[in-house]
């Protein structure tokens, strides 16, 4: 009971001292400002992405308080997770079961909307915190004018619905739909003609793959894998005017933490603009080496 009180009265602590701090905000007043920033093949702004939104001790993973956690320290790309409740709601959840990150129990599917509000987010740590399950909406809602999101589609969940959600926010010019395949980025492509996706791609072969399916070159970032990524892929990718995405979850992110945090910016300095990691603070900091010894600077981020 005093472990509750304390575990409580640390989180109105830290959420008190949130509402107190300044936020790295990135914001695009135009599509096409929001589009051109991310088309850069050379002289680019890398941006770290925060996978499932930065969680830590008492931050629950896909919740707005952690996304706010994570800006407060650093300009960040939200990669954030979308499942869908036995009543269609959008509602942000990784897992296809509760188990891990919340009270709860089961498919997260077998659960109505309101059903969920019962329950309370876990952080990675097993700590009960305040936080609840949030909506799509909410989160489009909250992150207007502070980040960018890449939106993580699970599986069940129609693309359509994830288009409409950010038709009906309004958030065209802060949200990137993630694809896994040809098939799904095409799909999205013929949804939403103007919207930016994230594809998988590693060369030549599966660029012109998704052209040849309608997905439009300037609406690409191709995600390159979660391996160091290779000098031929990173060339092509820059002839074709493609912002690269590489992921350092797992073993990159292990190797850094035993040998430097150095390799994230040895992938800046190979050609990749964005880096999704689960050590969002350690990359932008390596990333600020490259910013300042290439002495760049951009209007759509700013601290306040």
């Amino acid at each position: 009971m005093i472990r509750t009180f304390l575990t409580f009265l640390l989180l109105a602590q830290i959420t008190f001292s949130l509402g107190q701090a300044k936020l790295h905000r990135i914001a695009f007043d135009s599509n096409s400002d929001f589009k051109s920033f991310f088309q850069a093949t050379s002289n680019f702004y890398p941006l770290v992405s925060a996978h499932r939104g930065g969680p830590t001790t008492f931050f629950p993973e896909n919740c707005i308080a952690t996304f706010e956690n994570t800006i407060r320290k650093v300009p960040a790309v939200i990669e954030t997770d979308i499942a869908l409740t036995k009543d269609s709601i959008l509602v942000m959840m990784h897992d296809n079961t509760l188990d891990r990150t919340t009270t709860g129990t089961g498919p997260i599917n077998s659960y109505t909307y309101k059903e969920l509000q019962s329950l309370f987010l876990k952080d990675n740590e097993g700590n009960v915190t305040s936080y609840k399950i949030e909506t799509l909406d909410e989160v489009l809602k909250w992150g207007k004018g502070k980040v960018v999101y890449t939106l993580d589609v699970k599986r069940g969940v129609p693309f359509k619905m994830i288009v409409d959600a950010v038709r009906r926010n309004k958030a065209e010019n802060y949200s990137i739909i993630i694809t896994y395949n040809a098939n799904q980025a095409a799909e999205v492509a013929n949804l939403a003609p103007d919207l930016l996706l994230s594809v998988s791609a590693r060369g030549k072969d599966d660029i012109e793959r998704l052209q040849n399916m309608g997905v439009k070159t300037e609406n690409m970032l191709a995600f390159v894998g979660t391996s160091f990524p290779k000098t031929e892929v990173l060339t092509y990718m820059k002839t074709q005017g493609i912002t690269c995405i590489s992921g350092t979850m797992g073993n990159i992110d292990k190797s850094a933490i035993a040998n430097g945090n150095h390799v994230y910016l040895d992938i800046v300095k190979a050609g990749v603009m964005i880096i999704s990691s689960d050590r969002p603070v350690e990359v932008a900091q390596q990333m600020e080496i490259y910013i300042k010894e290439e002495n760049l600077n951009t209007p759509f981020i700013n601290l306040n």
